[in-house]
């Protein structure tokens, strides 16, 4: 498999694992634990399997020359505040719902490489203008309507998250993507950490019931990012980006099974759209 391929298929693993991180993350608030626990559990959890991995099989991955290991303290960061936002959202409004506003982030990943001066291709730009009104036809809740806080937090983790994209981009030119994962995952911790401490995490001690959610939670965000950064390396940040919308049809079918939360005839459209724009991937240029 050539390193385009390798890319593609990476990037759609990533978004299939992306895609239920929302519904897991959802079902564990719903049963119970707050949503800043969740994050923060999940991460350092992820982290620590990754870190194990590595130390009994890898532990040559451990290796990163200073720079690379600034590039992925600073995209995790960068994260991990994401993140923050992201799970506060999900307290708030639907996982269906809240992964179709995140999925905005393409967009923002367009708009910070083009600020480092990456322009996209007029084919990407054609994918992104089909993806604009097959998010606006998927946001579209039924005439319900959503919570504006919710709706801005989730939002602002969209451009967090895009932004983290290009600079772990940098470093991926020269790291293996078991490295960078790591050491993104070991500086969003270090965020996610101290919330853990200082909020209200009683309820995730008093109770088992969500304990399966976090853990589903934890697998999915362990995977997701070592196929995400995979991408990144093979085929850039921008195509991984537009590929990564394929999470939403994961998101949206495991919120109908799982959360119950339906489409509605216009958000199926808009779904339509959003498979036609990554469809054009195989004719972009490498």
């Amino acid at each position: 498999m050539n390193s385009r391929a390798k890319g593609i298929t990476a990037a759609l693993s990533s978004a299939l694992f992306l895609g239920m991180a929302p519904v897991f993350g959802k079902q564990a608030i719903l049963l119970g634990m707050p949503p800043l626990g969740v994050v923060a559990i999940r991460t350092i959890l992820a982290a620590l399997l990754l870190f194990l991995l590595i130390a009994i099989f890898k532990r040559q991955y451990l290796f990163i020359y200073p720079a690379g290991l600034l590039g992925c303290l600073l995209a995790g960061w960068i994260n991990g505040v994401g993140s923050l936002f992201y799970y506060s959202a999900l307290g708030r409004i639907g996982a269906g719902e809240g992964q179709l506003l995140y999925s905005l982030y393409p967009l923002f990943v367009a708009f910070w490489l083009f600020l480092d001066h990456q322009t996209p291709s007029r084919l990407t730009m054609l994918r992104i203008g089909l993806s604009i009104p097959a998010v606006i036809m998927l946001v579209q809740a039924g005439g319900e309507t959503i919570d504006i806080i919710g709706a801005i937090q989730m939002i602002i983790g969209a451009a967090l998250y895009a932004l983290h994209l290009p600079i772990n981009q940098r470093v991926l030119f020269d790291m293996p993507p078991i490295t960078v994962t790591f050491y993104t995952l070991l500086a969003m911790s270090a965020v996610t950490l101290p919330v853990f401490f200082f909020s209200d995490t009683g309820p995730m001690f008093e109770s088992t019931a969500g304990w399966g959610a976090i853990i589903a939670l934890t697998l999915v965000t362990f995977l997701s990012r070592l196929t995400l950064f995979l991408g990144v390396k093979n085929i850039g940040g921008m195509q991984t980006a537009i590929l990564g919308l394929s999470e939403l049809i994961v998101t949206m079918g495991m919120a109908h099974f799982l959360l119950g939360e339906d489409l509605t005839t216009i958000q199926w459209i808009g779904a339509f759209l959003l498979l036609i724009s990554m469809g054009l991937i195989g004719l972009e240029k490498t």
